[in-house]
């Protein structure tokens, strides 16, 4: 074996899987295509869950130093700093049942960056340059063929977005549906009379006040707009404004122009023996609402210190199936409400006439709170193997405030850096660390910020496996992701 796993794709998802597996101690190398990193704007920010889980790894100075850029960008550029649904831009943080997690504004290349340095001061090997062209897999292992070199690991790994080489070479079945819509977006200086930004017969025209414009369009659009593949030339984003608007304008400066299409597509199962996917070569969907990289992101999370759990024999491969169980969902309802928003964002006097009763639903706070809980995810809920206890059980844990026995205050993510899985104990229930001796990390503290937060034993991926004061429980949560308890802590 050259090493333990392989991960294809040298993307932020890529990146953070590699980073996470040398965390917990299983070898990584990363094979990409490209010889430099991508430079497409693309992605500009990370979701609620994502940015909690960066931040427990010691990122979350890098990504909050970013945000307030990010956040300045987004509002010049959509005129607005709410967020949006379809972009029906009403979405108030603040209305939220929790208010302070939030939604990361950060470029993607600035978050490729980031992970790629997180991932060097683990030991990650990057081979750019390295396109896979083969592989095989067999009982013991996967060779894979990059070119003229050839790998062996245990585990091969496809984070290598949309159009998978992993995915297509290994087989996996990718059902879904076709594009409703075709977004032509970029940065552009328009020369002439600007159009109005909104919705008009053949389209929606977006133009922020600053050099961001994008066109979303069906039919006409869709047949004359540049294809997907293609370049696209100042002419061609000229001839879509004036598909769309009827304006004729000219454009003295295009970059960073992209176009896309709102196919949405999943894997049928994240893994076929012992090759698996991640991100977009597990599941592809509609940009809107910002949340492609939280899922990706989150994939890695839960196959990280799953696969590195494995790989050192830790645990049974069947570990390995819940990764599917559990993120296969979360995928599903990321294509339901990006279907969703495309339908509310496609032309039409009937779409119209949705799209402001929509907009008068997000006017009422439960429904302004409903919307943004969707896109954040922060209430996807795993179902676990045996009797869940309290609120906060089978979800992603907010980085709570701790207080320790002393009275010093901290916060749960200075404590998660190791990426082993933490127990946390208040007085009442101290003598439970006895079922969990080198499993896990155990944590006395006096209380936290939540009073439904008391003993908990969170996983590595930031969720809660058990939470209450039943021994049992906790002896069944410990097995189930970490190994065997102690047998004489009865």
């Amino acid at each position: 074996m050259d090493t333990d796993v392989i991960v294809v794709g040298a993307g932020p998802v890529g990146l953070f899987l590699a980073a996470e597996l040398e965390l917990t101690g299983a070898r990584t190398i990363v094979l990409e295509r490209l010889s430099n990193p991508a430079g497409e704007t693309k992605a500009r920010g990370i979701g609620v869950l994502a940015g909690e889980m960066l931040t427990r790894r010691g990122l979350g100075a890098r990504i909050a130093e970013a945000h307030a850029r990010g956040l300045e960008d987004f509002a010049r550029d959509h005129g607005s700093p709410l967020g949006h649904f379809a972009a029906i831009h009403k979405l108030d943080p603040g209305l939220t049942a929790e208010p302070d997690r939030r939604y990361t504004y950060i470029w993607q290349p600035e978050l490729t960056s980031v992970l790629a340095a997180h991932a060097a001061e683990l030991g990650v090997s990057v081979h750019t340059g390295h396109e896979v062209t083969r592989f095989e897999s067999d009982v013991d292992g996967v060779t894979v063929h990059a070119g003229a070199r050839r790998f062996r690991a245990g585990y091969l790994v496809g984070c290598d977005g949309g159009r998978s080489s992993v995915r297509k070479l290994a087989g996996f079945d990718f059902p879904g549906t076709p594009a409703l819509l075709r977004t032509v977006a970029g940065r552009a200086r328009l020369d002439g009379e600007v159009p109005a930004t909104g919705r008009y017969d053949t389209g929606t025209f977006m133009h922020g006040g600053g050099t961001a414009v994008g066109m979303v369009g069906t039919g006409e659009l869709d047949a004359a707009a540049p294809a997907l593949d293609g370049p696209v030339t100042a002419d061609d984003m000229a001839a879509s404004v004036r598909r769309v608007t009827g304006a004729d304008v000219s454009i003295t400066e295009l970059h960073d122009v992209r176009v896309f299409a709102d196919r949405a597509r999943q894997a049928s199962t994240y893994r076929i023996g012992r090759v698996l996917l991640a991100g977009d070569a597990a599941h592809i969907h509609s940009p809107s609402g910002g949340q492609g990289l939280n899922l990706g992101l989150m994939d890695a999370a839960n196959l990280g210190w799953k696969l590195a759990a494995v790989v050192k024999g830790e645990r049974p491969e069947a570990l390995l199936d819940t990764y599917t169980t559990e993120r296969h969902p979360a995928g599903e309802a990321v294509l339901r409400n990006t279907r969703a928003q495309s339908a509310l964002l496609a032309p039409g006097p009937h779409v119209d006439a949705l799209r402001e009763i929509v907009a008068e639903l997000m006017d009422l706070p439960e429904a302004n709170r409903y919307f943004s809980e969707l896109l954040s995810a922060v209430n996807l809920r795993y179902d676990l193997p045996y009797p869940a206890e309290g609120e906060l059980t089978g979800r992603h844990c907010p980085d709570l405030e701790l207080v320790g026995d002393d009275g010093r205050a901290s916060r749960l993510s200075e404590h998660t850096r190791t990426g082993r899985g933490l127990l946390l104990l208040p007085p009442p229930v101290r003598d439970l660390a006895a079922l969990a001796p080198g499993l896990v990390d155990v944590l006395p503290v006096a209380k936290t910020s939540r009073d439904d937060a008391g003993a908990l034993l969170l996983r590595p991926d930031g969720v809660v496996a058990w939470s209450g004061s039943d021994r049992e429980t906790l002896r069944r949560a410990l097995e189930t992701w970490f190994g065997k308890t102690s047998p004489g802590a009865m």
